[in-house]
């Protein structure tokens, strides 16, 4: 893809060092975010160390510092510094098992998706201590192709990932998930009876790096607005409830620090959960967390909505998929439904 760059300064370290260049944003590349418009031409980089050019102010959008979420717009100007990159010959390669993975993870393709069933453990990129995720390995099994994540989960979380195949769905479904056009809901297993009824929780969420760069979320008052949707689907007595979740903003760890400050927080979860109740549901056979993305759901926007519409390929109707419980949450939600009917009968 070409950026119209421009040099001005020459590599100080050689080969290996990029010299200063200074990018416009196209028509096509409008919309992106700033960190996925310099990882697709750091793409070599960690994603932490991408992170950290942005926030030292080393990127510069017209002159300016931006964050790693700034939306571009068509004729901004770009300088990206002059970094160190590996040589190709010592970037690697995603294993064998990770293209596997993937290969086996699409459940759904078309001109302008594909929609992989992404299992737990697996990062949807690399970074923090990853070399390869979900769209590096994509990359590697479609090498002639672009693909670019619409969205992300977390890595422990499984179910629904999109991934964009054309600069025009790109583009549509970020729109889309801006203007809250996307219908995103998940299955999560949660402490305690859930006595809240249908509930909205709207609280804003911070995020905090601690010791090491460990990405914190809490509640605050100072943070981003955060609205959840939770619905309660199957009660277990008085020791889980299965809740459905539907996501009206997409902030990091949004379900698991909301339903922690609902007081119910998600089976599983290390970071933000509940010990002696992780350790109850590990004895039931559940060693991951218990938050599944089962389906989303959303118009494309009519060709003449889309920026640059006159491109004949740009999507257009409705779209829905979804994933049901791997088996090893399905089993938990199995073993706890057995329980609850043999309590009933003494």
């Amino acid at each position: 893809m070409s950026y119209g760059d421009k040099e001005v300064s020459e590599p100080a370290f050689g080969a290996e060092r990029q010299a200063v260049r200074l990018l416009e944003v196209t028509e096509e590349q409008a919309g992106q975010r700033l960190d996925n418009f310099v990882h697709r031409l750091l793409g070599d980089l960690p994603r932490s160390r991408i992170y950290r050019v942005i926030r030292k102010g080393e990127v510069r959008v017209n002159g300016h510092r931006a964050g790693p979420d700034t939306r571009l717009q068509a004729h901004d100007k770009i300088r990206i510094p002059p970094v160190k990159v590996r040589p190709a010959s010592e970037v690697g390669q995603p294993s064998a098992q990770l293209l596997e993975t993937m290969r086996t993870a699409i459940v759904h393709e078309d001109d302008n998706l594909l929609v992989l069933n992404k299992p737990a453990g697996v990062a949807v990129h690399g970074g923090s201590g990853v070399s390869f995720g979900v769209i590096e390995g994509l990359r590697a099994l479609r090498p002639g192709e672009t693909l670019e994540l619409v969205h992300r989960l977390d890595r422990d979380t499984s179910g629904v990932l999109l991934v964009a195949r054309s600069t025009s769905a790109l583009r549509s479904a970020h729109a889309l998930l801006r203007d809250g056009g996307f219908e995103k809901r998940y299955l999560a297993l949660v402490k305690g009876k859930w006595e809240l009824g249908r509930k909205r929780i709207d609280i804003p969420l911070r995020t905090d790096l601690r010791v090491g760069g460990e990405r914190t979320v809490r509640a605050d008052a100072s943070g981003k607005p955060s609205l959840s949707e939770f619905r309660p689907v199957q009660f277990f007595g008085k020791q889980a409830t299965l809740m459905e979740v539907a996501l009206l903003t997409g902030r990091t760890h949004q379900i698991r620090v909301h339903a922690q400050h609902a007081g119910h927080p998600v089976a599983g979860d290390e970071k933000y959960g509940d010990e002696e109740f992780n350790a109850q549901m590990k004895v039931l056979g559940l060693n991951r967390m218990f938050l599944h993305a089962h389906s989303v759901s959303f118009e494309w926007p009519s060709r003449r909505d889309v920026s640059g519409a006159g491109n004949a390929r740009a999507p257009s109707g409705e779209f829905s998929v979804n994933t049901p419980l791997p088996p090893e949450l399905a089993s938990v939600v199995d073993t706890l439904a057995a329980q609850k009917t043999r309590s009933r009968k003494r």
